[in-house]
């Protein structure tokens, strides 16, 4: 007995002898020092083992030494968070969700808190200074006098994320760079990895998403570690841990870790569909799945999510679309109902909200044009709340999805019109862009407006690269201006050559466009000062393939052998079907007749083209840019051109497709 008591003061006299040694080597908790220690975990780490050993964190920052940074980062350096590469402001869509389901899910209490870990109340509990502090490092000293319980650690690491979050890029970096150096921050990634096998799922899953919106690498221990964990235990995960633990893994890159979780997760979902019941967590596991999922599996989610349809708030709808583009599955049924509610309360979507849901329309190739008239009639009736780059920013958008709002560009042209002055050359470049591949200019103001545009990019001519010259050369174009002095310079040799060969990556498109701007100099007869003309630049090789319902119906009101079909010209225009008639336009001619020269003047060519919907503006049989430059050059070729949009005729009656075309191809 007297021997045990012995021992028993003698290993009490060699850990106080430990903690006093290691105490005076000094803190350890510059990243520099971390680097250093690569993937080691100091000795002191396996002597302080237990959970009461961390009352006072920072009085041992010695003493818990861990590598949570990834390989790759030096010293000092501050990782970048998903999203950073965003101006201020704006916050990632993801982003969104997850703040949304943490403010949701993640409440700071004392819930579920071990009977052994509660501390004495003095004047507050550990949780309502928690949500009084209001910066990281407040957050860190608050931490480090408490006893850091599983569940601390976890709604610590939460709030730490909560209060950086809706910063600016500076401030945020700067509060990183105090966070990473900070010795508390540290002791709470050592208390993650020593206690994520015991850890609630939930405060694993919330411990996890934490790390990594601070900016902690994918690749270091305490990730690697959790994504373990998650793994061993990911059957036991209810709707709310595995909702969270799909936020993190939507964001993280390709590893064994991480593709085998989204792997178990997938498959844990499509068991576990018909029990879920929050919206926002079926959104998470719908962008968990991904792309890559079975098809069957994202119908399945689809199904499920059309039978919570009730539920559905402005919020859920808003994410459905970028949940859908997540996916790459379209779904009609789901983006349609959510378009009502968005077109019903578009004034309570703010300017990102608009622009994610715009853009994932545009991936999911999916048009509709209520919800688009609303979005533009909402911009329109609230013009002078955005600012330039803002409106550009929708137009840009618009016509990528093949939508010409007349109100809004009739405004903004105005606007340019009023201040041309305060546009910069990508806006110019922009605007250029998204009225030329539409087709729009004002109709009263036609010359105007295009003379504003003319003169803000010739302030520029000194200074602009060949590419973008050629952009905007080729905007105009399109329009049919013809501004003198940027065709000049574009004329120039040392500038046509770089255009050609100096960036091989831009080599096609820049060849195309140049093939295009070759044919209006030749066809539109641009007054141009310099002699200097393009070289012939071979036209686009595309593959084109005619309407068969069309050809069928020429043969049947035609005959055999009146008209040729797949016509290519020279300049590279493709015609579906070439029709010789005479003068008038009344009676066919023959293809013998036509082939006599002499007797040119006497005929007229009908070039009868069959354009997709996509070379119309969406609702309308407004030809857009291409197009229209084309009937313009065909028109100038002596052509009496016949447009007969695709999916118009598609949608007519077999009976009433003859008369239809004999209307257009025929006067009177």
């Amino acid at each position: 007995m007297q021997c045990n008591q012995l021992l028993r003061q003698a290993l009490l006299l060699y850990s106080s002898s430990c903690r006093r040694y290691f105490g005076s080597r000094g803190p350890r908790n510059s990243i520099a020092q971390l680097k250093q220690l690569g993937l080691r975990v100091s000795a002191s780490h396996n002597l302080h083992h237990k959970d009461s050993s961390f009352g006072c964190c920072a009085a041992r920052a010695g003493t818990t030494s861990v590598r949570f940074y990834g390989q790759d980062e030096r010293p000092g350096q501050v990782p970048k968070t998903e999203g950073e590469d965003q101006s201020s402001g704006h916050p990632r869509e993801s982003e969104a969700v997850n703040a949304a389901m943490t403010s949701s899910l993640h409440t700071l209490s004392e819930e579920h808190e071990p009977p052994y870990a509660k501390p004495a109340r003095q004047e507050a509990s550990f949780y309502e200074l928690l949500r009084a502090c209001q910066s990281p490092s407040d957050i860190l000293d608050m931490a480090g006098k408490y006893t850091l319980t599983r569940r601390r650690v976890s709604n610590s690491l939460s709030r730490i994320w909560d209060t950086i979050k809706k910063m600016s890029d500076d401030q945020r970096c700067y509060e990183k760079r105090l966070i990473y150096e900070h010795p508390v921050f540290e002791h709470l990634c050592q208390k993650v990895m020593q206690d994520s096998q015991k850890m609630r799922n939930d405060d694993l899953a919330y411990s996890l998403l934490a790390l990594l919106k601070l900016g902690v690498s994918q690749q270091s221990r305490v990730v690697q570690t959790l994504l373990r964990v998650a793994q061993e235990h990911l059957n036991s995960f209810d709707e709310k841990a595995l909702s969270i633990l799909a936020n993190c893994l939507e964001e993280m890159e390709s590893s064994m870790n991480v593709d085998a979780l989204k792997s178990g997760v997938r498959l844990l979902v499509e068991i576990r569909i018909p029990e879920i019941k929050n919206v926002f967590a079926l959104q998470s596991m719908m962008r968990c799945v991904g792309k890559d999922a079975p098809f069957s599996l994202k119908r399945k989610l689809e199904e499920k999510a059309l039978s919570t349809m009730h539920q559905f708030s402005l919020t859920n709808s808003q994410h459905m679309f970028t949940t859908l583009a997540a996916m790459k599955f379209t779904s009609k049924p789901l983006l349609d109902i959510c378009s009502q509610k968005i077109s019903e309360n578009m004034h309570r979507i703010p300017f990102w909200r608009l622009v994610y849901l715009l853009k994932s329309c545009r991936d999911l190739r999916y048009h509709n044009y209520t919800l688009f008239s609303s979005t533009g009639d909402y911009l329109a009736s609230t013009f002078d709340m955005w600012n330039t780059k803002q409106v550009v920013t929708f137009l840009l958008l618009f016509e990528e999805l093949g939508f010409c709002h007349v109100s809004l560009m009739d405004t903004f042209a105005q606007k340019v019109m009023d201040d041309s002055d305060s546009l910069t050359l990508k806006d110019v470049l922009n605007i250029l862009k998204a009225y030329s591949l539409l087709n729009y200019v004002p109709q009263n103001h036609r010359q105007k407006f295009l003379e504003s545009l003319t003169n803000v990019l010739e302030t520029y001519l000194h200074k602009i690269i060949p590419g973008e010259l050629l952009r905007a050369v080729f905007s105009f174009c399109l329009l049919g201006h013809f501004p003198q002095a940027s065709l000049d310079k574009l004329l120039q040799k040392e500038v046509f050559d770089e255009i050609l060969y100096q960036d091989p990556r831009f080599s096609g498109l820049n060849e195309h466009m140049l093939h295009y701007v070759n044919l209006c100099i030749q066809l539109d007869c641009p007054p141009i000062s310099t002699t200097t003309t393009i070289s012939p630049v071979r036209p686009p090789s595309l593959t084109f393939n005619v309407n068969s319902g069309l050809h069928g119906t020429l043969q049947s009101i035609l005959g055999r052998g009146a008209f040729q079909q797949a016509v290519l010209l020279d300049n590279g225009y493709f015609i579906d079907f070439l029709i010789t008639l005479d003068k008038d336009r009344k009676n066919i001619c023959s293809l013998t007749q036509e082939n006599d020269t002499t007797a040119h003047e006497d005929y007229q060519r009908v070039a009868v083209l069959c354009p997709s919907a996509s070379s119309f503006c969406l609702g309308t049989t407004q030809p857009r840019g291409k197009l229209a430059m084309k009937m313009r050059h065909l028109e100038a070729l002596d052509y009496y051109t016949v447009l007969v949009p695709e999916h118009e005729f598609a949608e007519l009656p077999e009976e009433e497709k003859g008369e239809f075309m004999k209307k257009r191809i025929f006067a009177n």
